[in-house]
């Protein structure tokens, strides 16, 4: 069981298919949901699952929080999206990945994210800091 950072095997078709929207005006809606050590997600995960999904505390319910999406842009040849921060308050959780996810098309998984270690909140605020919407840092990036 790991969690490997990776844009989904099933969601590079779905962009090849037109089947993911990220237009900041009327696209697509997109959650993050935070998953512990021992859940199992990488380029073969195709939805959201609540099976190693962090349990709820606070703010933070199953299937995690809306994310705002950035919108998309090209900058020499490279095409970006992003998010804005997402922070879960009155929470004590322990962290080690999250997945992002498309509700508005199945749930459809979009990038799973690996922290590297666990990071914890305890009765506190946890916040997932998203990267400059840039065309060499955001989160998602096609070159």
């Amino acid at each position: 069981m790991a969690i490997t950072q990776a844009l989904p095997n099933s969601f590079k078709k779905q962009l090849l298919d037109g089947d993911q929207d990220f237009s900041s005006a009327g696209g697509d809606v997109f959650k993050l949901a935070l998953y512990v050590s021992t859940a199992t997600l990488g380029a073969t995960t195709t939805a959201y699952t609540t099976t190693g999904e962090v349990t709820a505390s606070g703010a933070y319910s199953a299937g995690g929080g809306t994310l705002v999406n950035s919108g998309t842009s090209v900058i020499s040849t490279v095409a970006f999206t992003d998010f804005a921060d997402l922070s879960f308050t009155g929470v004590t959780i322990t962290a080690r990945g999250a997945l992002i996810y498309n509700t508005s098309f199945s749930n459809a998984a979009v990038a799973v994210l690996n922290f590297v270690t666990d990071k914890t909140a305890t009765s506190g605020t946890f916040t997932i800091q998203f990267p400059a919407f840039t065309s060499t840092a955001a989160i998602i990036r096609i070159s």
